[in-house]
C-alpha cells in the first residue's frame, strides 16, 4: 500500500503530479489525490444517522471481472497481486500459487492466497447504513470492487475480517497498536473518497485516533 504517511507541505503541493496508485484504475484526468491531516480529514465529514434498512449483501455485487476482463482476473486476485510483498505466480484462469502478504491489521505474514480475506476498508452494511442505499445499483457495484484508491480493499487474514464484520471504528480497531492509525486514516479516506457520512460515535472515534497520531494524512481521490 502506498499511503504517504509522512507527507511533508512539499508533498502536499505536488498533489496534482502524483502517479496513480499500485493498483489504482485510472479514475480520470479530472481526479486528483487530495492530502490532508487526518484531524482535518475527520471534522469534514458530514454527520449523520445511519439507517440500514432494506440493507443486503447483494445489492454490492462483486467480484467482477476488474481493470481487465480479457485476463481472467476477478477484483480479489487483482487485489492480491497488487498487495503480495512476494509475488505469486499467476497461472492460467488467474490461479495464484505462492506469495506472501502482510496482514497490517494484525501484524502477520501470510500464505497461500487462500488463507486471505479482501476486506472492504469501509464495510458493505457501513455503506449503505450511510448512504449508499441511495445510489443505483451501478455504483454500489463500482463500490463494492474500488480498484481506483489501493486502501478502499485490503488483503488481511480470515480471522481479522471476520473479527471485523460490519463494525466501523467506535465498535472495532485491529488488534496491532501500530495498524490504528493506518486504519483511522484510511477509514477516513473512504468515507471522504465516497461521500459518505459519518454517525456521532464514528466521529468521536475518528477525532480520538486523529489526537494521538501526530501528523498523520489523510490521501484519497474523489470517487468518480
Amino acid at each position: 500500500m502506498m499511503i504517504k504517511w509522512a507527507a511533508t507541505a512539499a508533498a502536499a503541493a505536488l498533489a496534482l503530479t502524483l502517479p496513480a496508485t499500485a493498483h489504482a484504475s485510472d479514475a480520470g484526468p479530472a481526479s486528483v489525490p487530495q492530502i490532508v491531516p487526518i484531524s482535518v480529514a475527520v471534522s469534514a465529514l458530514e454527520v449523520a444517522t445511519e439507517d440500514r434498512t432494506g440493507y443486503q449483501r447483494t445489492s454490492f455485487r462483486h467480484w467482477n471481472s476488474g481493470v481487465n476482463p480479457s485476463d481472467g482476473c476477478n477484483t480479489r486476485a487483482e487485489v492480491l497481486i497488487a498487495e503480495a510483498v512476494v509475488a505469486p505466480e499467476v497461472g492460467p484462469g488467474c490461479t495464484l500459487t505462492g506469495g506472501v502478504w502482510w496482514s497490517y491489521y494484525d501484524a502477520k505474514e501470510v500464505t497461500p492466497a487462500g488463507a486471505l480475506d479482501i476486506d472492504h476498508m469501509m464495510p458493505l452494511a457501513e455503506a449503505w447504513d450511510s448512504g449508499a442505499s441511495a445510489w443505483t445499483p451501478a455504483r454500489r457495484e463500482a463500490y463494492a470492487n474500488d480498484l481506483g484508491q489501493d486502501s478502499s480493499l485490503v488483503a488481511v487474514t480470515a480471522r481479522s475480517n471476520r473479527s471485523k464484520s460490519d463494525q466501523d471504528p467506535a465498535q472495532w480497531l485491529p488488534p496491532s497498536a501500530d495498524a490504528v492509525c493506518r486504519y483511522g486514516a484510511e477509514w477516513t479516506a473512504a468515507k471522504s473518497r465516497w461521500g459518505l457520512a459519518v454517525d456521532e460515535q464514528e466521529r468521536d472515534r475518528l477525532l480520538d485516533i486523529a489526537a494521538g497520531c501526530g501528523d498523520t494524512k489523510v490521501v484519497f481521490t474523489p470517487a468518480p
